[in-house]
């Protein structure tokens, strides 16, 4: 190979050799970008976790009522529920549930899915009555069933007869013919606060009214006015209006003192039948299991609509008396219901 030659091939594998070992920018810039790497605020894995109420509630909420429209507990929830939806802002809807002395709507409810959107009334002492009697076998029940959202209404015992029942004007009258008759007797339901009162009475003065269960307080009236029974063991907040408005007679109240719903009316206390005094608590609770954190929004928004004062005075109007209680007060209160019901157990057959 001469000179030339070989000199030519020397500067070509130089050039070669230098084309390989370099890049321009604009090669550089040119080249496969490697995927950024996610920091670990974006990985969904660590990402802030949403709190389980933080959008509840966020569509309507069902709450039972365990007896017929018409009565006290659904006449007080449809007056109630307005305010609540104010504070939650969702629509409240109430659902009848009627029969089994209100246990068809307590079963419901407690076998609800507790997320919030179904709750209920509870009524004391027929949802006590009904899970302590043997017969139903419903010893898996009891307080501790439910997540407690706060009592709403304390509505004494009242007894009232026909506006023109003219064998009964007094108490007197009504207890003294009870000793030598049978009257039958509505109530709301077996093991019911008007029931209890009725073997109450029955045991300490020698009385003898019949028992005749119903759904609720509306079908007692009917049965009243249409003289299907001769009296109606009722609650004050379900007599008031009548009485007032003269369609039905009251005798009596079933409380220490006169209602000032009915000032007219005695006690069975001052009329010389003293030591029956009977009440039934209409309260509100959910499911038991609830998170935590939802059920207090909820208490929260009772507790404010159940003292709003303009609810209160709805409420006084049709003679319903508002005792709100709620957390440990509440829950303390209807321990004692039960403890009441049991002392009176022997009178229930169980």
């Amino acid at each position: 190979m001469n000179k030339k030659i070989l000199s030519l091939f020397l500067v070509a594998l130089l050039s070669v050799t230098l084309l390989i070992g370099c890049s321009s920018p604009a090669e550089e810039a040119e080249a496969p970008a490697e995927a950024p790497t996610e920091t670990p605020a974006e990985t969904p894995e660590e990402a802030p976790e949403e709190s389980a109420d933080s959008d509840y509630p966020n569509k309507p909420i069902n709450v039972i009522v365990a007896y017929a429209a018409g009565g006290g507990t659904d006449v007080g929830a449809r007056i109630l529920l307005p305010y609540v939806e104010k504070e939650l802002g969702v629509t409240m809807n109430v659902v009848n549930k009627t029969g089994g002395g209100g246990w068809v709507g307590w079963t419901e409810l407690v076998n609800a899915d507790p997320d919030g959107y179904t709750i209920g009334y509870i009524n004391t002492p027929n949802l006590i009555t009904g899970y302590l009697d043997p017969q139903y076998n419903r010893e898996d029940k009891s307080i501790e069933s439910f997540d407690l959202i706060g009592n709403h209404v304390l509505d004494y015992g009242a007894v009232a007869v026909k506006i023109d029942d003219d064998r009964f004007n007094s108490v007197e009258d009504l207890m003294e013919y009870a000793k030598e008759n049978e009257l039958i007797a509505a109530s709301t339901g077996i093991g019911s606060d008007d029931h209890i009162a009725q073997l109450r009475l029955n045991k300490q003065f020698d009385t003898q009214f019949v028992n005749l269960a119903t759904n609720g307080a509306a079908e007692g009236k009917a049965a009243l006015l249409g003289g299907h029974i001769d009296v109606w063991f009722a609650n004050i907040g379900e007599v008031a209006v009548p009485h007032n408005n003269g369609e039905i007679k009251v005798l009596g109240v079933l409380r220490e003192e006169r209602s000032d719903f009915m000032p007219d009316v005695p006690t069975f206390d001052e009329s010389g039948y003293p030591g029956v005094f009977t009440w039934s608590a209409r309260g509100l609770a959910a499911p038991d299991g609830m998170d935590p954190e939802m059920l207090s929004k909820l208490a929260d928004a009772f507790d404010k609509a159940i003292n709003d004062p303009e609810q209160i005075e709805k409420m006084e109007e049709l003679g319903l008396e508002v005792r709100h209680m709620k957390g440990d007060e509440y829950h303390e209160f209807l321990l004692q219901d039960e403890s009441n019901v049991k002392d009176v157990s022997d009178l229930l057959g169980y």
